[in-house]
C-alpha cells in the first residue's frame, strides 16, 4: 500500500482520473462533514454495527472497480481506518492501493478539533458538503 499526503493524493487523481477515489467514513460522516468531489462513498464500516465487515467491502469496492490493477485511493476521517480497508482490498488481489495520510479532517489539535492542522481541508483540496 502507497501512503500520500493530501496534496500528492490530489496530483495523483489530476494524473489518473480512471482512479477510484474510495471514501471509507460512514455515509453521514462523509454527508455532514464533507467530502473530496468525485470520491465513492463505501464505508468501511456503518452504524449501528460499528463494526468492519472486509468481504462484504472488498465486494462494494470490486463491483465499482474496473479491475485488480485500478488504482484504489482510499480516504477517512484522519487517515487511520483505511490501513485496515486498505489491506482487506490487497488481501483481495487489489495490487495499486493508496492510503491518504491525514485523511480529509485530520489529525486533532490541542483542543481536540480536527482540520486545524492537517488532513484534505486544512490543505484546501476540493471538497463538498451535502
Amino acid at each position: 500500500m502507497k501512503h500520500l499526503l493530501p496534496k500528492e493524493t490530489w496530483a495523483l487523481l489530476q494524473q489518473q482520473p480512471d482512479a477510484l477515489f474510495v471514501d471509507v467514513r460512514m455515509e453521514i460522516e462523509a454527508r455532514y462533514v464533507g467530502y473530496p468531489p468525485g470520491a465513492v462513498n463505501i464505508p468501511w464500516y456503518e452504524f449501528p454495527a460499528m463494526k468492519p465487515d472486509a468481504a462484504q467491502f472488498v465486494a462494494a469496492v470490486s463491483a465499482k472497480s474496473t479491475g485488480p490493477g485500478q488504482t484504489i485511493v482510499l480516504i477517512c476521517r484522519s487517515g487511520e481506518r483505511t490501513i485496515d480497508a486498505g489491506i482487506a482490498l490487497e488481501k483481495a488481489g487489489f495490487a495499486n492501493v493508496v492510503n491518504v495520510l491525514e485523511g480529509f479532517e485530520g489529525d486533532r489539535d490541542d483542543n481536540g478539533q480536527r482540520s486545524t492542522e492537517s488532513g484534505w481541508r486544512f490543505d484546501g483540496l476540493p471538497w463538498t458538503q451535502s
